[in-house]
């Protein structure tokens, strides 16, 4: 075994990324071993191993499968670390051969210094083409497109187009649409798929008066990607050109950018749900101190909304003080209240972010959820009063002599509690919408959070009007 990797780290690594470690100093083996795997498969080996022995075992991959390897999105948030160590001499052909969209994606995860050292030994073309990706947010069209596409104009013929694709085609990202420009203003006004230009029986005849002659479908370089891949999703698109304001090609959206953006968009999320910051790491491969930035923050807030809760449990003291029974019920009254809520969120979240709804639906959902919110309050206000009333009359707790108005207070403070929590949830992501924030931010332990303590004071205000005089 090599001593660069110690027992205990070996243990750690599965198969093959152990395999192939193991037999990177022998090249016959490495071969033989790599016969059988995808560039996927070797992307997922390297993630699994030290940055130190991912970026000696890249040294001796075979080019040709080194590369594709290295584009796979399985590596990103390895790349950087693997690249540093092979150093800028070994690394830019490595670079140099690799897509457009993951170069950027390479590059946004190098510091600001390793990005100038890096830059400086790439070719010019790929040193300009990642300085026009470089100057656009992640989130973008523009952050995800890429630059590798196949474009001719349209004066140019079928026969002409096929030998440009034989000739350009192996170092395009896809070839299956081609985007035909105006020949003297370069502007886009024409895609033609490789089927139509394969089908077509005249080969003389000029690729603009091929296929479909409507407008192209086109999208601008800061156009958000959840909006270019509902676009792909509703024109059954496999790329789409990104345009500038003289209709230039800038680049292409591919269907597979697209789905690695959503990915990482939907996990963005699903944190912000939990009620943490987005990770952007392997869950195993993000350090104990980064987790707990990740997690204290929103923690530390969560848990000071938590404390308005218990300021309202002191606040009605001396109500608890005389009916101890009230207190039985709190932790029934705020889950409710809050599970009402999160659901509520949940649903009108996903609704804005398949643009089913806009910011200007607002009433509507508050027309819609306020019924719905009673009607649900009404049947768990039913369920916690019969379960008052057996309790009480099987002998199972005794609730006092009062207890018909108990049951009373119960179930129409869940009904409040209830109405309100749908209410504020379906609210609450159109308030952070119009504010600027990410609607995701209300997660489920916020809204439960801010629900809770509204919750309290509802059921307290019922219980005062309905025990008054009696236990109260």
């Amino acid at each position: 075994m090599p001593s660069n990797l110690t027992h205990a780290e070996m243990d750690k690594v599965p198969r093959p990324a152990e395999l192939l470690y193991l037999l990177h100093g022998d090249p016959a083996e490495l071969s033989d071993a790599l016969s059988g795997l995808r560039p996927a498969d070797i992307a997922d080996a390297l993630r699994h191993l030290p940055p130190d022995a991912a970026a000696r075992l890249m040294a001796v991959l075979p080019f040709d499968l080194a590369v594709p390897a290295f584009d796979e999105p399985e590596l990103t948030h390895h790349r950087a670390d693997i690249i540093t160590r092979m150093g800028e001499e070994k690394a830019a052909p490595l670079i140099d051969a690799m897509s457009a969209d993951q170069q950027a994606d390479l590059f946004r995860e190098l510091s600001d210094t390793e990005r100038r050292k890096f830059l400086k030994v790439l070719e010019p073309p790929t040193r300009a083409a990642l300085e026009v990706l470089l100057r656009y947010p992640s989130d973008t069209a523009g952050g995800i497109m890429t630059t590798e596409f196949v474009s001719v104009p349209t004066t140019w013929t079928v026969q002409q187009t096929l030998d440009h694709i034989a000739e350009v085609g192996r170092a395009k990202e896809t070839v299956y649409a081609v985007y035909c420009v105006d020949p003297d203003r370069e502007a886009l006004q024409h895609v033609v798929s490789l089927r139509d230009l394969m089908v077509a029986s005249d080969r003389s005849q000029p690729v603009g008066a091929l296929g479909d002659q409507r407008i192209p479908i086109s999208v601008r370089a800061r156009t958000d990607r959840e909006d270019v891949a509902r676009l792909i999703s509703k024109y059954n698109l496999l790329a789409v050109p990104v345009v500038d304001d003289q209709n230039h090609i800038l680049g292409i959206v591919t269907v597979d950018d697209v789905i690695d953006a959503i990915v990482r968009e939907q996990t963005e999320d699903v944190h912000r749900f939990g009620g943490l910051e987005a990770i952007d790491e392997p869950y195993l491969a993000i350090s104990f101190w980064g987790m707990i930035r990740k997690r204290a923050g929103w923690l530390t807030a969560l848990f000071l909304g938590e404390m308005l809760t218990a300021t309202a449990m002191g606040f009605f003291e001396a109500e608890i003080a005389k009916a101890v029974v009230l207190a039985l019920f709190v932790p029934l009254i705020i889950s409710s209240g809050g599970n009402s809520g999160s659901q509520a969120t949940s649903l009108i979240i996903r609704a804005l972010a398949l643009r089913e709804v806009k910011l200007r639906d607002w009433w509507r959902i508050a027309a819609r959820e306020l019924p719905s919110g009673l009607t649900l309050g009404v049947i768990l206000g039913l369920v916690g009063v019969t379960r008052i009333v057996l309790w009480q009359r099987i002998g199972w707790y005794n609730y006092g002599v009062h207890w018909p108005l108990v049951a009373m207070t119960v179930g129409l403070a869940l009904v409040g509690v209830v109405t309100f929590g749908s209410l504020t949830g379906s609210m609450l992501p159109f308030v952070l919408k119009k504010l600027g924030f990410d609607p995701a931010s209300a997660s489920a332990p916020f809204v439960a959070t801010l629900v809770d303590v509204t919750g309290l004071v509802i059921y307290f205000s019922v219980a005062a009007f309905i025990l008054g005089g009696t236990l109260l």
